[in-house]
């Protein structure tokens, strides 16, 4: 019988080992596998101009590829940036296909119960934007009974009905700032860096801003929930590159100013 325990103990044994494995490797799967590895693997569009996209060589450039790279950089390993369509895109970090998405993921309450954000390393706001000759519309309360531009289930085209506007459907950012500028639309409420991104690339443009929200949107880094070490890390990295110019260097770059703010 004492043959008979032993044999019984050595099973629970190795039941218990077997067991605490899957966690064991679960525990080594943030900073220190990605160190070991030396790559950080990043979820990203690779079609959202100014923050990622592809140049006319077809490169993957832009904003958020740029910080992503400098991230990488500072905690020592390289960046490798993994495309995918937006509404895959987060999803794809359940899936562990990538370590972190860098693609202007705003941070919220709804996200944050779920997964863990970098500090925030942007920040942008809604603004109303008219021709650069319309003297009428001087605030977000000027656009009732006007005719507003917009994408109709985006946020900015709810502002701008909440506003009394009434909307001119469009497909995005530049659709609506033609009809500005064809005078088939008095307004549009956007985005201020898509507005500094187009001012960039056309600054004789007839265009302006009259008035910009008062709440700010934060877009941050986002990982799997509960990676502290790999969060602690990348906020390490976004503060050295602020610290030292690059942040304010990519950021002219793509929108002429600081956008950190």
């Amino acid at each position: 019988m004492k043959w008979l325990k032993s044999l019984l103990v050595a099973g629970l044994l190795q039941a218990a080992a077997v067991a605490v494995a899957p966690v064991q490797a679960q525990a080594q799967s943030d900073l220190d596998r990605i160190k070991s590895e030396g790559v950080l693997k990043i979820g990203t569009e690779g079609t959202y101009a100014p923050f990622t996209f592809h140049d006319a060589s077809g490169a993957l450039v832009g904003f958020d590829v740029e910080i992503g790279r400098e991230v990488a950089k500072r905690i020592g390993v390289k960046a490798e940036f993994l495309e995918g369509k937006w509404d895959g895109l987060i999803a794809g970090l359940d899936a562990r296909r990538y370590d972190a998405v860098i693609n202007q993921v705003g941070i919220t309450e709804a996200r944050k119960a779920k997964y863990d954000f970098s500090d925030p390393y942007i920040t942008s706001r809604a603004v109303l934007i008219v021709r650069g000759d319309n003297d009428a519309i001087k605030g977000f309360a000027d656009l009732k009974g006007k005719k507003s531009a917009q994408s109709l289930t985006s946020n900015f085209g709810k502002l701008a009905e909440a506003s009394g506007a009434q909307l001119v459907g469009t497909d995005g950012f530049d659709q609506s700032i033609q009809l500005v500028l064809n005078g088939r639309a008095d307004a549009t409420v956007n985005d201020s860096l898509s507005f500094l991104d187009f001012k960039k690339q056309k600054p004789n443009a007839n265009v302006k801003v009259v008035a910009t929200q008062d709440k700010a949107d934060y877009s941050g880094i986002i990982v799997r929930k509960g990676e502290t070490a790999l969060v602690a890390a990348i906020n390490g990295a976004l503060q050295a590159i602020k610290a030292d110019g690059t942040y304010k260097a990519i950021s002219q770059k793509y929108f002429g100013e600081d956008v950190s703010k």
